[in-house]
């Protein structure tokens, strides 16, 4: 069959899948010379060392992109440059200049925003690897094309004839183009094959329970296990991305997997039905739960390793929903527990504060807040820093959340009738130092911890209550006798967790002292802004924080110590106000002045504090 009967075959499908049967002449491919011109012409690079670039690129022979060639020398645009001056030229800086200088507009692929369901039906991944180009978009009236070759414009025509779509070309680094055509085609094929071979779950029974997670960039074989390539494709960008947790949901006609990233929930593919359960089951597997029973809810635990090496732990829980079984994995960083408390978003006094309690050598210390505000990883942070081989430190969790060496960790076992009471009954009995319990949830594990505390032990664990003062009225609300609570509870702090604006790319915001939103805070957040008027940071959007403006989360802290004057008004049975107050006057800063003093150093915004701090707090301490 000749080139124009293949063209003609093609167009009678109406669809350019089949387009890379054609046979089509490439075209003029950038060359390192060029491109080097180019960088001298506009001040970017000195003549002289781009003309021993060219030298010696030409004697080794070299069949890179010009944009690779050039970037492997790591060279700073000189101060007299015309635009980026005095930055590293790397690749992504010399992909976009270089858009620019040839009227194209330039694209970061985000793999989180493609949808795999249409690379296949826009195209081939022969025709794709032919002409070096990505399908990133499509629609009913235009495809958006990706490209590092902007010269190479051969397939535009035969491939509008056939799609009868507008073409929007877009300039990408070449090294992600390079990645993303292998990647997003083996997992584009490995899904519709999965589909197409319903569950298809042979060979999946026998697993190690640390799982290599594969090789980058790997051409898989039609007859590769698709299912387990799916599953390791989503893990791989899940640690990329730095998601906490991986929702993969069922539902009537598609599964959606989603992703939670600094505390939000983005939908970042969809899935056939039967390839969700598959890859369900697997994951079930991995995690030695019952891939059988699907009617009730199962708890799991993955050990994985990233391509980059690092060991990674996801905990696993499924949930019976209407159209099948819903998996939550959420991932636990290893490196977390490592860090200080300045890094969690500790101010210098909140961390004196929080020192000063749990250094004591006995009594109870408790964190409070929401599921999400960061107590776990509070609680193992300070642990760690306590552990040393002097020290045994033991914990009852439901369940473990992070494994730890230097920890004796049991975990609640409701089969057995082993609760937090009785792990902390058996605990007493292991000579500890530390005691930590996963949460206080009635009245017994309250009597078993200050048990504990009585007898000379430091117990650290978690409450759930809006804030600080809260805790106490609550464990009294359980039952536990006032004097006890004095005897026992060194102090609280409740905590929440907020989005950190993107250092690379947050700008000013001047708040109009008349506008209505900024009156409530002017008096929390002037105390810690050095200049009038009201000028703080706003989000903005850049590549590093995928266009969100925001980038990792820090804690804020609202910090209570049990003085002598707060015991006598819990001994003489006053209500939460009364003790808020009191600690107010004592040094304790709540949970949105803690945001506001954040918003006021430009680490977050307004929008976020008020977002996850309680409104109770407002007016009892706006001199705090």
């Amino acid at each position: 069959m000749n080139s124009a009967s293949e063209s003609n075959s093609v167009r009678s499908t109406g669809t350019a899948a089949g387009v890379g049967a054609a046979v089509v002449k490439a075209g003029r491919r950038l060359e390192l010379q060029e491109v080097v011109d180019a960088l001298v012409e506009d001040g970017m690079v000195a003549p002289e060392p781009a003309r021993r670039l060219v030298d010696s690129r030409r004697l080794a022979g070299s069949r890179l992109h010009p944009l690779i060639d050039i970037a492997s020398e790591k060279w700073r645009a000189p101060p007299k440059a015309r635009s980026a001056a005095g930055e590293p030229l790397d690749l992504d800086r010399l992909s976009q200049w270089y858009a620019g200088r040839c009227g194209l507009p330039y694209r970061h692929i985000d793999p989180l925003r493609i949808n795999f369901s249409n690379i296949n039906q826009v195209m081939s991944s022969a025709y794709a690897e032919r002409f070096h180009i990505l399908p990133l978009e499509a629609n009913a009236r235009s495809v958006t094309i990706a490209t590092a070759q902007p010269h190479v414009r051969e397939w535009e025509a035969e491939f509008q004839q056939i799609m009868r779509v507008d073409i929007q070309r877009v300039f990408v680094n070449p090294l992600d183009l390079e990645r993303y055509i292998v990647e997003f085609y083996t997992l584009a094929d490995a899904v519709k094959r999965a589909a197409a071979a319903g569950e298809g779950r042979s060979g999946l029974g026998n697993f190690e329970q640390l799982v290599e997670m594969g090789a980058a960039n790997r051409q898989y074989d039609a007859h590769d296990q698709h299912i387990v390539n799916i599953v390791d494709w989503l893990w791989q960008y899940a640690f990329d991305q730095r998601a906490s947790d991986i929702h993969i949901e069922p539902r009537r006609e598609i599964g959606v997997v989603r992703f939670r990233i600094d505390g939000v929930l983005h939908q970042v593919y969809q899935i056939p039905p039967t390839v969700v359960a598959a890859m369900t089951s697997r994951i079930k597997i991995l995690g030695r739960m019952d891939v059988i029973e699907k009617r009730r809810p199962q708890d799991g635990r993955i050990k994985t390793r990233t391509a980059g090496g690092v060991e990674v732990e996801l905990r696993l829980s499924t949930l019976p929903t209407a159209f099948g079984e819903k998996l939550v994995m959420r991932i636990f960083d290893p490196e977390v527990v490592v860090k200080d408390l300045v890094e969690l978003g500790f101010s210098e006094s909140d961390q004196t504060r929080w020192g000063q309690m749990t250094s004591s050598p006995h009594g109870i210390v408790l964190v409070t807040g929401p599921t999400g505000s960061g107590k776990t990883t509070t609680l193992y942070s300070t642990l760690k820093a306590l552990a040393s081989d002097a020290v045994n430190v033991c914990s009852i969790e439901d369940p473990i959340e992070m494994i730890e060496p230097a920890f004796n960790q049991m975990q609640v076992n409701a089969a057995i009738d082993l609760g937090f009471a009785q792990g902390v009954r058996a605990l007493m009995r292991q000579d500890p130092d530390i005691i930590m319990v996963g949460e206080i949830r009635d009245l017994e594990t309250a009597e078993m911890a200050i048990q504990a505390a009585l007898t000379g032990h430091l117990v650290l664990s978690t409450l759930h209550t809006n804030d600080a003062a809260s805790a106490i009225t609550r464990l009294i609300d359980l039952g536990v006798p006032p004097y006890l609570l004095n005897a026992t509870i060194l102090g609280v702090m409740a905590q929440r967790l907020v989005r950190t604006l993107c250092r690379n790319c947050r700008s000013t915001q001047s708040y109009d002292s008349r506008d209505p939103a900024a009156v409530p805070w002017q008096e929390l957040v002037r105390p810690w802004v050095s200049q009038p008027p009201l000028s703080l940071y706003r989000p903005v959007g850049c590549l590093e924080c995928r266009m969100t403006g925001f980038r990792g989360r820090s804690g804020i802290y609202e910090v209570m110590v049990m003085s002598e004057e707060i015991r006598k008004r819990v001994a003489a049975g006053a209500d939460i106000a009364s003790i808020r107050e009191q600690a107010f006057r004592e040094g304790m800063k709540s949970l949105r002045v803690s945001g506001a003093m954040k918003v006021a150093a430009g680490d977050t915004t307004i929008e976020e504090v008020v977002q996850v701090a309680p409104q109770v707090m407002d007016s009892a301490n706006t001199g705090s």
